[in-house]
């Protein structure tokens, strides 16, 4: 029995093969395409959301003291305005970390040093002191080397 008479005798168990094989192929191909549309998806998500929270640093004149480099926090003790909005900050820094780590999110080339500016200023640094007992460890962790970079 030559190459034809397998062929004949097992042609149905060849096409079967060679459709199960195609289709795990396309699942594969479609779960990766997937997976880059939902990436892409929760980055346009997370850069709403951080618009949002930014919307109301412009718009509430009570938080110019946040990103200011001399505010005193001795002097001047933080506001509850000021404490309420570097928390939404600091939640948003949360799920952003989160979602990296899961591998949700295309990775934010610039957000270490984002954070490490931001939580460098006195305001955000003196809330951070305080809430950072609250925190997972891991993400204190992130957040602390943030800091930490140059």
């Amino acid at each position: 029995m030559g190459i034809r008479g397998w062929f004949l005798q097992n042609w149905f168990n060849l096409f079967s093969a060679i459709g199960i094989i195609a289709g795990l192929w396309f699942t594969a191909f479609s779960l990766r395409s997937e997976t880059k549309t939902r990436r892409i998806a929760n980055l346009l998500t997370i850069t709403a959301n951080h618009r949002e929270i930014w919307k109301e640093f412009l718009n509430n004149p009570k938080l110019a003291r946040v990103r200011d480099a001399a505010a005193d926090t001795a002097k001047q003790p933080v506001t509850d305005a000021e404490r309420v909005f570097v928390t939404m900050i600091i939640l948003h820094i949360s799920s952003v970390y989160y979602a990296m780590k899961d591998e949700l999110v295309v990775k934010l080339e610039g957000l270490r040093r984002d954070i490490a500016q931001f939580l460098s200023l006195p305001i955000p640094k003196a809330i951070w002191e305080r809430m950072k007992v609250f925190q997972n460890e891991a993400l204190v962790r992130f957040i602390e080397e943030c800091r930490n970079w140059k």
